[in-house]
């Protein structure tokens, strides 16, 4: 599992250009169907499982797991039975 902490991901994620850095927690069996940000993303999970699919792709991730998307990608999120927490670095600006 990733021993990264908080602050550093933060503070490489600000490095890299990213402008917005939170912990997103989301409740038991959430569902989310296609849909899209106006900013690109970049998130290690910390706690739980979800599965992210994009396009035919879909990818089961758990603690420890890195993902990425840029703005505007259609894609669809379900969350596990015991919920789910990352950390993303959002990119807000065009």
């Amino acid at each position: 599992m990733n021993t990264l902490h908080f602050d550093t991901f933060r503070e490489q994620a600000l490095a890299e250009g990213f402008d917005e850095v939170i912990e997103r927690q989301w409740a038991p069996d959430t569902v989310l169907d296609t849909h899209t940000h106006p900013f690109s993303v970049k998130a290690v999970v910390t706690q739980g499982e979800l599965w992210l699919t994009v396009g035919s792709d879909t990818r089961h991730l758990r603690a420890g797991d890195t993902f990425a998307l840029e703005r505007e990608v259609p894609h669809a999120e379900r969350y596990g039975a015991d919920g789910a927490a990352y950390w993303v670095a959002r990119r807000n600006a065009a």
